[in-house]
């Protein structure tokens, strides 16, 4: 027995069948978030550390991300901090790595800085730069997340940028110039 289905009500189911979400769509592949095709930070210091002085707040959604806030700012440091000099050194801080989930809505914070300190260890600069974004509705929770993750870190890329040229210019190099010592050799005047 075979059941007769009116035009229109065929046309509906197919309708419908073809607004079926395919899960696997929340699995496709995200581009790696990436700096170094940025113009690098060249530093008059000897080393450059990444330390993380944060905890993760109630409610952090930041592991479900597919390049949590925490890895793509250790990315970004490391893409971008270069050390050049030959003495003293530098710490990028992370102080805020976050994406909080509250309902249908999140908020998204980073918070970091770079910190300079001379030879003998007394800190002799830093730069400080902040960013935040709120999403609100529904979605993909992992497109979601990347998304946010990736336009803070655009935002972050340009603060710090800014922040480290403004109040550490005197310890960034221009490029093509090291702070290697020129050695010198006395010049005896002509007979």
């Amino acid at each position: 027995m075979s059941i007769a289905l009116p035009r229109r009500a065929l046309l509906l189911l197919l309708a419908l069948a073809g607004c079926a979400r395919d899960p696997s769509a929340d699995r496709q592949p995200l581009a790696p978030l990436r700096y170094d095709h940025l113009t690098p930070l060249r530093l008059n210091v000897a080393t450059v550390d990444i330390e993380e002085r944060f905890i993760p707040s109630r409610g952090d959604v930041s592991a479900l991300a597919p390049t949590p806030p925490v890895t793509a700012l250790r990315q970004m440091a490391k893409d971008r901090l270069q050390a050049m000099g030959n003495a003293g050194r530098a710490v990028f801080i992370i102080r805020r790595a976050a994406l909080i989930q509250s309902g249908g809505f999140y908020d998204g914070a980073l918070d970091a800085a770079l910190e300079i300190y001379a030879p003998d260890g007394t800190r002799a600069g830093f730069a400080e730069a902040r960013v935040a974004r709120h999403h609100s509705g529904e979605g993909n929770t992992r497109e979601t997340l990347y998304t946010m993750t990736r336009l803070m870190m655009d935002a972050m890329n340009v603060e710090l940028e800014f922040q480290v040229r403004r109040s550490l210019r005197d310890w960034l190099l221009t490029p093509g110039v090291t702070s290697t010592p020129v050695e010198s050799q006395e010049l005896v005047p002509p007979e």
